[in-house]
């Protein structure tokens, strides 16, 4: 479930960083995310949709929020989209497992603990502000999409994908619920013990517990496009993407997140990458092109500043 209505901006920082500290140490495995040529392949599709293409040039300074282990910046490094890579995030465990990942790829990159709600950075600083599946965290999305503005040169571009939309959000409570009610004898099936935070108390939380609060928002494109243009940018872009991955993608979230994450046998973590990834591609081919944007659960989008 998401956050309460009631919750407080402090609540929801406060939960997100916990839950993410906890998660950091095994979230590359749980949500399939790769760095070699896979992972590089998905990252510049979904940031080219979001666009309408990848520039000739890549990025000279691109600043991403919220980049938790760092899926989109030391992959869109590595493809050669981005020259000089910052990540920021409110995680300090998410910000040392992307530090990890980093340095074994080789990549370097400028890390920041810090909120999107008020950047740590010079105006005019960079020529990208980017962001995988993070506005739905943000409490104050007003000033946050201000912060993004000032930080940006003139005439550079903001794009962030993997935002739910309220339609899909609402699609998804289905699938989660059938993982639920099925994860006991899923977890029997594949011998996996249930993960410590079921059923524990509030003294022997871990962080693991916070998952389903972190979120605070879902999107309508129409609320994406005021919440752009109040901001001040312009050439607005806004498509869907993922609906029949999606409902897969939380089945199996939802039946994974219910068991020890070193139970879980690589087997079955590569059926679930490799039919999450002919699914992605049946949606690409078959139904982005024909559906209107808010049926699908992820929204993508982009917009620039004015030059």
């Amino acid at each position: 479930m998401p956050a309460a209505p009631t919750a407080t901006a402090e609540h929801v920082k406060d939960v997100n960083t916990r839950y993410h500290d906890a998660a950091a140490p095994e979230y590359d495995a749980k949500w399939g995310i790769d760095f070699g040529a896979t992972g590089q392949a998905q990252v510049a599709g979904k940031l080219a949709k979001a666009l309408g293409g990848l520039p000739r040039e890549p990025f000279a300074d691109a600043l991403e929020i919220g980049a938790g282990t760092g899926y989109f910046s030391l992959n869109l490094t590595q493809r050669g989209v981005i020259e000089r890579p910052t990540a920021t995030d409110i995680s300090q465990g998410m910000l040392d497992a992307l530090e990890t990942t980093a340095a074994g790829l080789g990549v370097e990159v400028r890390t920041a603990r810090t909120e999107a709600e008020e950047l740590p950075f010079d105006d005019a600083s960079f020529d990208l502000v980017l962001g995988h599946a993070v506005l739905h965290h943000i409490p104050d999305l007003e000033r946050a999409f201000s912060e993004f503005r000032r930080v940006l040169r003139p005439g550079g571009a903001i794009a962030f994908c993997g935002e739910p939309s309220r339609y899909g959000d609402r699609l998804a409570a289905l699938p989660k619920r059938i993982g639920l009610a099925a994860a006991p004898l899923w977890r029997r099936a594949l011998g996996a013990s249930a993960a410590s935070w079921i059923g524990n108390g509030a003294a022997e939380a871990d962080g693991h517990e916070f998952e389903w609060e972190v979120d605070v928002h879902a999107f309508s494109p129409d609320s994406l496009r005021s919440l752009l243009s109040d901001g001040g940018f312009e050439a607005v872009r806004i498509r869907g993407e993922e609906l029949l991955a999606n409902a897969h993608g939380w089945l199996v979230r939802t039946l994974e997140s219910s068991a020890e994450p070193d139970e879980v046998p690589p087997r079955w973590r590569s059926f679930a990458f490799r039919s999450y990834l002919a699914l992605q591609r049946l949606d690409e081919a078959l139904l982005e092109p024909r559906l209107p944007p808010e049926l699908f659960y992820n929204l993508v989008l982009s917009a620039r500043k004015p030059g």
